[in-house]
């Protein structure tokens, strides 16, 4: 679509908005200066049309859904005006000066409970001056009420306005991910300005994120300019809501914030309440964590839904400034591909650059294929794998540190098996491989839990394709009482020896299912329990043997009821960021050495080398025990505080820290990319089933068997062989014996007699399919899985990775 002459599309539509006691609605006509004159107790209310603006590039849409059946409505792919970007700018007129909250029928940045559809993140500029994004979180956006389609009735804030008339500009810059696209798009159907009595009033009080031994400066903020000197009076409280010092600031008249410093305070998660409003800050320990690669903590991000454009950088500081060393990021491959070998990754490329320009190492994960790649039978797979190969070389091109090649595989909605999704990871892993000398690592799926699906992954031997193993782990929310770190590592690393695999394990997601309350989120309680959790959960896994660490999530997250994040929804630090920030100062290089030894009854300990000479010993209780004769060093709070000396040590349900003088420390392994694969790896076997004969659904992962293909007595079906080796290869297919009544076969041999194996010629980068009959006999009992499985050799007579799938007589 042509988007030069959206202004002529727009002309007639241009409106002043005058305000009264009542709601006015501006579509073209201008209410009388008279009508407007209220008593001071009625709020001043205005509302426009977005159709309704005096300039602007972006088309007028027709609904009979929308208020006047008209709205404003931009979609599109087209690069926004450089000058301008996609904007509509309007005016409207207010009798009396203020502060008023914004409100607005439009389409949110983020997916609600009521609708998928998001939109780009909208600028604000107010009487021509500068734009700021309205960048509020995830959980604010997802509760916004539906008001008619995709579109909601969205909070937008306040602004100031000075009376008379005035003018506001909304304005698009970035594009928002969709589901197959990436797009500019701005639905408004209307927007409205009701004057708040009383303000300007206290808006926000803030401090700076800063380490112990650096100023802490509270920052008082007004709504608006004050028109009288605002005096404040504010308390500050630590985390278990002691007071700890109070004061008083003045924001003179005209101006609309004062900043007042702060005593000195030990390391620790605060409160700042004044005027009925409260800041959050955490005072950061002075020294600071190991960060990048060599970390072995970090936290899921997704920032391009999770983190609006304007707070990546200070979002990724504040990664960094906690102590997270690596970030758990993805983008959408139907939007980053939308056509075969069309790739628009940019801002995604842009997000990870400025990941990693703050020392935060990446991990990004493979989403879901395009449609335009899928069948009904390999949904959610592409139907040919070179399509993977090629698209995970082209993200390893961008130079993550990690990939990791698809997320909960095993409790999607779909019906793919686990033999189909081992056969991905091996095209995905060689086009990571094949990428660079040097290519990032490459991680295996992040797996819900234990069960027939990562069972059959690995019997199709994909570990040897992967530098690290991946697995996820949550607490049984139904259990009473605060999360209890699950058996998920346990059972992983004793699924990882049964394979004799030699990879490190990773919990790539880790983290609480915490109840939220609408607009509120965490009571303190909650806020407390996060906290522990924090601490617990990455002290048992690294403990249990886990090499990496990720908290699930770091930005504010609120979903289906349940609260996530570390930080809260205006961004600022909960409880769990200090305890984050802690544990990572003081456990260093976090190398696990062992349980501690000779503890009360009822104690936990756990022992580190921080890589600094220094023992660390993380302990717990789940009710007060003294420690002064067990151990000896110097203690500190689950917020990093350093207690004083001679004091009683108690352990308690808040985690405490042990620090003691130890040996010097040890070089610790790094987790490398494995050696180049051979030619016979680079050779990858699919099942090729038809959708008839697809697997039935993992019911989230909790299906009863059968789990594999279901198969009448007599099916066709075919083992593709991909080569992604660089020369032309024969290979030879081989069925291997079947039991139970079944039998496979295939009629390469002479003069149509059927074999069990077949031998094609595949080129480099190619693909060739062999065909193959299985019969299930009368004797074969429905419903009861076997396995179905090939090898084949190249004429060298190296040994190519089998394919082993599960199947049934349905």
């Amino acid at each position: 679509m042509d988007f030069n002459r959206r202004t002529a599309m727009a002309a007639g539509l241009g409106a002043v908005a005058a305000a009264s006691g009542a709601t006015t609605s501006a579509g073209g006509a201008t209410a009388s200066a008279d009508d407007s004159i209220t008593s001071a107790a009625t709020p001043t209310t205005v509302t426009v049309q977005g159709e309704a603006a005096v300039r602007t590039n972006i088309p007028v849409r027709r609904d009979r859904r929308a208020s006047a059946g008209r709205y404003l409505g931009l979609w599109t792919t087209e690069t926004p005006p450089a000058r301008t970007g996609w904007y509509a700018t309007y005016t409207v007129r207010v009798p009396r000066a203020g502060v008023y909250a914004l409100t607005a029928v439009a389409t949110a940045p983020v997916e609600t409970p009521h609708t998928e559809a998001v939109a780009s993140y909208p600028h604000l500029s107010v009487n021509d001056g500068p734009f700021t994004e309205i960048a509020r979180s995830q959980p604010h956006w997802y509760e916004s009420p539906p008001a008619w389609g995709d579109l909601s009735v969205l909070d937008l804030g306040v602004v100031e306005l000075r009376g008379g008339t005035d003018t506001l500009t909304f304005r698009v810059t970035e594009p928002a991910v969709l589901d197959d696209t990436i797009a500019y798009v701005l639905t408004l159907d209307r927007f409205t300005l009701r004057r708040l009595e009383g303000h300007p009033a206290l808006r926000e009080l803030s401090v700076p994120r800063h380490r112990e031994g650096e100023p802490a400066r509270l920052r008082l903020a007004l709504d608006g300019h004050a028109t009288h000197p605002h005096r404040v009076r504010y308390t500050v409280s630590d985390h278990h809501g002691r007071q700890v010092t109070t004061g008083r600031a003045t924001i003179a008249t005209g101006d609309t914030s004062a900043t007042v410093t702060l005593p000195d305070l030990p390391p620790g998660h605060y409160l700042v309440r004044a005027d009925g409003v409260t800041g959050r800050f955490a005072r950061l320990p002075a020294r600071p964590a190991v960060t990048g690669p060599a970390s072995r903590f970090g936290v899921n991000v997704w920032a391009s839904s999770l983190v609006p454009p304007s707070r990546l950088t200070d979002f990724a500081a504040a990664l960094r400034d906690m102590g997270a060393g690596w970030v758990r990021d993805g983008q959408s491959w139907p939007a980053a591909e939308p056509a075969p070998g069309v790739y628009d990754t940019a801002q995604h490329d842009g997000r990870t650059r400025t990941l990693r320009a703050h020392g935060l190492a990446v991990l990004d994960v493979l989403s879901p294929a395009p449609e335009w790649a899928m069948t009904d039978a390999s949904l959610p797979l592409p139907a040919d794998l070179r399509h993977a190969y090629r698209y995970a070389r082209r993200l390893a091109s961008a130079s993550p540190e990690a990939l990791q090649l698809s997320n909960e595989p095993d409790v999607d909605t779909t019906r793919s098996t686990g033999d189909a999704h081992a056969a991905f990871v091996k095209a995905a892993a060689l086009g990571i491989k094949d990428a660079s000398p040097e290519p990032c690592l490459v991680v295996l799926p992040g797996i819900a839990q234990t069960g027939p699906f990562q069972d059959l992954m690995l019997a199709n031997d994909v570990v040897r394709y992967a530098d690290a193993w991946a697995f996820h782990g949550y607490p049984d929310p139904t259990e009473p009482g605060e999360p209890r770190f699950p058996g998920a590592a346990d059972e992983q690393h004793e699924l990882a020896r049964r394979h004799q695999a030699d990879t490190p394990l990773w919990m790539t997601e880790c983290g609480a299912f915490q109840k939220a309350r609408p607009r509120e989120d965490l009571t303190p309680g909650q806020e407390i329990a996060q906290a522990r959790y924090v601490v617990r959960s990455m002290v048992e896994g690294l403990a249990a043997g886990n090499d990496r660490q990720f908290w699930f999530a770091g930005p504010p997250l609120h979903d289906d009821g349940v609260y996530f994040g570390l930080l809260d929804r205006d961004f600022r630090p909960l409880p769990a960021y200090s305890a984050f920030a802690a544990l990572t100062s003081l456990l260093g290089a976090a190398d696990f050495t062992g349980p501690t030894p000779r503890l009360p009854d009822g104690v936990r300990g756990f022992d580190f080398d921080s890589g600094r000479g220094e023992r660390v010993t993380v302990v717990w209780a789940e009710r007060p025990v003294r420690l002064d004769r067990h151990m000896k060093g110097t203690a500190h709070d689950m917020m990093g505080r350093r207690l004083p000396t001679g004091q009683p040590v108690t352990a308690s349900r808040d985690p405490l820290y042990v620090v003691t003088p130890a040996d010097p420390p040890k070089q610790p392994a790094a987790t490398r990319p494995r050696a180049r694969l051979s030619p016979a790896e680079h050779i990858v076997l699919a099942q090729r089933f038809s959708a008839r004969d697809a697997a039935p659904g993992k019911d989230d992962g909790d299906a009863p068997p059968p789990h594999g293909y279901r198969l009448g007595r007599r099916t066709r079906m075919t083992v593709d062989v991909y080569n992604f080796d660089d020369t032309a290869h024969h290979v030879t297919v081989t069925a291997q014996p079947t039991d139970d009544g079944w039998t496979v076969r295939t009629e390469q041999g002479r003069k149509g007699r059927k074999e069990t194996k077949g031998r094609i010629r595949v080129p480099a980068g190619g693909r060739a399919g062999v065909n193959f009959t299985i019969r299930a006999e009368s004797s074969v009992p429905r419903r009861i899985d076997r396995r179905l499985a090939f090898g084949a050799t190249l004429d060298d007579h190296s040994e190519v990775p089998a394919s082993v799938a599960l199947i049934h007589l349905r």
